[in-house]
């Protein structure tokens, strides 16, 4: 008997540790389907300052934390954080720092100004993702992105940590919605870099908004699901262009499900594209 195929999820957001929307709701329930049809999950998110730990029993994972990730030449050290969904049967983590994301906030201020930092803190999430499961010591076959701030992930996998035997065989699913086209300081495509990736693996960012920071982030994906209907048109060119698998995801509500059979039959789709190539 073959094992189970492996499935992380990490989200910008999950209901109800964030307020509902198409994002959260996915982040809640579609593990928690998968799950059920015989996958193996692990969740991740962001542990935003809005989030309230005593309420949601969130604690520290000792074994887990401890390590420190250099952002900016910065020392940061990473913080890991576990709540149970016992009607589910799963566990989320939570990417946690000090300076990063205790902050009473999600992304804006309270005038509704993009935080500055806001680049650092996905280089720190996207690290501090791939650190974690590698110190889990959990392969995962499928590696589900969705939210901005996940989309720098994609390249540090299939660049930083491809020769790392956890996420060698690792195929990326990345979800697009209609997020504002946030604007990032204009040395986000110098501060990405660490390891072996070059100017060259994030020229598409030079221009560093929402949209090209999605572009680079499908430059690295498997496939590409559209979890709304109003992804810039821009972008659907974009994946159109580089041939990849498509879905084009049913509506998304607390009280419809009928989308996780079909991300479910669509990361079929993308293994199986992999093993007849």
């Amino acid at each position: 008997m073959s094992d189970p195929v492996r499935v992380l999820y990490v989200s910008s957001e999950i209901y109800p540790y964030s307020p509902e929307s198409s994002v959260s709701i996915v982040g809640r329930f579609l593990p928690q389907g998968v799950q059920e049809r015989g996958r193996e999950i692990r969740s991740f998110m962001p542990r935003y300052g809005t989030v309230n730990e005593r309420r949601h029993q969130l604690h520290e994972v000792i074994r887990l934390s401890g390590m420190n990730i250099i952002v900016n030449d910065v020392d940061r050290p990473l913080i890991i954080k576990v709540a149970s969904i016992s009607s589910a049967r799963m566990q989320v983590y939570f990417i946690d720092n000090e300076d990063f994301f205790h902050r009473k906030a999600v992304f804006c201020d309270a005038d509704g100004n993009f935080f500055e930092d806001n680049d650092e803190r996905a280089i720190f999430f996207a690290r501090g993702v791939l650190e974690t499961v590698k110190k889990l010591r959990w392969k995962p076959d499928i590696v589900h992105c969705q939210g901005w701030i996940s989309h720098i992930l994609p390249l540090y996998l299939k660049k930083a940590y491809d020769n790392d035997p956890i996420f060698t065989d690792s195929k990326i699913v990345l979800s697009l919605y209609d997020e504002p086209n946030y604007t990032f300081k204009t040395d986000l495509a110098a501060k990405i870099p660490f390891a072996d990736i070059t100017p060259e693996d994030v020229d598409v960012v030079k221009a560093p908004d929402g949209i090209n920071l999605a572009r680079l982030a499908i430059r690295y994906a498997d496939g590409v699901i559209f979890g709304s209907k109003d992804v810039d048109e821009g972008l659907k060119q974009y994946i159109a262009e580089r041939k990849l698998p498509v879905l084009q995801s049913p509506e998304i509500s607390l009280e419809t499900t009928g989308y996780i059979q079909e991300y479910n039959d669509f990361y079929e789709q993308i293994m199986q594209a992999n093993v007849t190539e």
